[in-house]
């Protein structure tokens, strides 16, 4: 359970927020504490350049009139501002009480005491065991004469803390707040997510064991999630498919194997046993079993063609055939069963027919696998044609048949291997031959009209490669 997606992807997002939620606390809370700081400086630095001038005009007056300290305790100025007030140097008043704490140069940096300028400063007054953030100011009682002292306006850094205490409060709130938000967010995000791949995974266990009709929902988003799920339902359908077509293939074939095979050993058994006793008859039999050794063999080599096709190892040996004598070699190989079937088999001769660099046996192969689904399809009496001719630098073999033509939607699918439209034959022929035609740098067209009959094309370049090609 812990480690399934479900709850590692919103522990993981919601360490992130967490983590994000905790370091923007830190920066903002160390932003208000260099804010309060700043601001704290800035009024302390007032009250001590005020509290200067202040004392110095004090001391000036003093002087002219011969009178004692104006009375302005430094308790009653503390009281007001709410901060300590201290006083470095000689005495403003001299042998007067000004009220004003004079601390020892000892107690204060030294850039306090040099009395070159307004400074800012940490410091801890004697007999106090609490830190203070101070400010200090040179009193001068003319703008260029030599500074007496210095007022210091100190201020406790307990009320900056003070001051960002309750902001830490609020942020922890908010940042737990916002985790409980993050939370519930990530959960069902989560479920969103892991729903359609638990779905997923399911269904490929169903799939691992053979259940090739399962299927997962799909929603109508443009999501990855949605597109995974539509070509998982594309792959099952297709594994289905194919296992189907691999129960007709071995249906198929189990019967093409079946029927050679038991005529062969139906004739063999009569010759051991000597059934024959005219030399004619025994003859007769040994050409039937030659005949469906042929049938077989042919049949093995339609399935090694196929394999080899598939896994990218074939190859094309190029040389020089004459296309004429090529079409006549195939149209003789029919002769035979279009006279025993009435066909009217017909040759298109070309005259001009070319001579081309091409693989020979194997354009033979991909025209006699044309002719044999031709004579296939066609009823006894019909018609089938072969002929061939050279337009604009490739060679076209047309094979003309009038059987009862291949409907729109059935067009792609005669090609594909182990399909038979009529469940007899292996279904190899066409595929075969499609995938030879491309091996042979051509292809295969085909135009069909239900009811009038199919015309295959076979589209061969004129010139081709001499060497040996392999297949790519």
């Amino acid at each position: 359970m812990l480690g399934s997606l479900r709850v590692r992807l919103p522990a993981l997002f919601l360490l992130g927020i967490v983590l994000a939620g905790i370091l923007a606390a830190l920066i903002s809370l160390r932003l208000f504490q260099t804010y309060t700081r700043g601001q704290s400086i800035a009024e302390l630095q007032r009250e001590a350049q005020g509290l200067s001038a202040l004392y110095a005009d004090a001391a000036l007056r003093a002087a002219d009139e011969g009178s004692g300290a104006i009375d302005f305790a430094a308790s009653k100025l503390e009281l007001a501002t709410g901060d300590r007030i201290f006083y470095v140097g000689a005495s403003l008043f001299p042998g007067q009480n000004s009220g004003l704490k004079r601390l020892a140069e000892a107690s204060v940096p030294a850039k306090v005491t040099d009395l070159k300028g307004a400074e800012t400063f940490e410091f801890t007054p004697p007999g106090s065991s609490r830190s203070y953030l101070a400010a200090s100011q040179p009193v001068r009682l003319e703008p260029d004469s030599e500074p007496l002292g210095a007022i210091i306006v100190a201020k406790p850094r307990t009320e900056l803390r003070d001051q960002w205490v309750p902001l830490v409060w609020r942020l922890g709130a908010a940042v737990l707040i916002g985790v409980g938000i993050a939370f519930l967010l990530s959960w069902w995000l989560s479920r969103k997510i892991t729903g359609p791949v638990t779905a997923l995974a399911q269904a490929a266990d169903e799939i691992a064991s053979g259940n090739y009709a399962v299927r997962v929902p799909t929603a109508h988003s443009h999501d990855e999630i949605s597109h995974l799920s539509q070509r998982f339902n594309d792959m099952a359908a297709r594994l289905a498919a194919t296992e189907e077509r691999e129960r007709q293939f071995l249906m198929s074939v189990s019967h093409e194997l079946r029927t050679p095979l038991t005529a062969i050993k139906g004739h063999v058994d009569a010759i051991r046993d000597g059934l024959f006793d005219d030399p004619e008859l025994e003859r007769a039999s040994l050409d039937v079993v030659a005949g469906e050794t042929i049938r077989l063999e042919r049949l093995v080599g339609d399935v090694l063609d196929l394999a080899k096709l598939n896994a990218h190892r074939f190859t094309v040996y190029p040389q020089e055939v004459d296309m004429g004598v090529l079409v006549e070699r195939a149209h003789a190989s029919f002769g035979e069963e279009a006279r025993r079937r009435e066909i009217d088999f017909r040759l298109d001769e070309d005259p001009e027919a070319p001579t081309i660099v091409t693989d020979g046996d194997r354009v033979l192969q991909v025209i006699t696998n044309l002719l044999a689904n031709a004579f296939r399809w066609t009823p006894d009496g019909g018609t089938v044609s072969i002929g061939s001719e050279l337009v604009d630098g490739t060679v076209r073999i047309d094979i003309t048949d009038t059987g009862p033509g291949i409907k729109p939607e059935e067009r792609e699918r005669i090609f594909v291997p182990f399909i038979s439209r009529d469940n007899h034959g292996t279904g190899l022929g066409l595929p075969i031959a499609r995938e030879l035609a491309h091996a042979l740098g051509g292809g295969l067209e085909l135009d069909s009209t239900v009811g009038q009959g199919s015309r295959f094309t076979l589209v061969l370049p004129a010139a081709m490669a001499a060497a040996p090609t392999p297949v790519a």
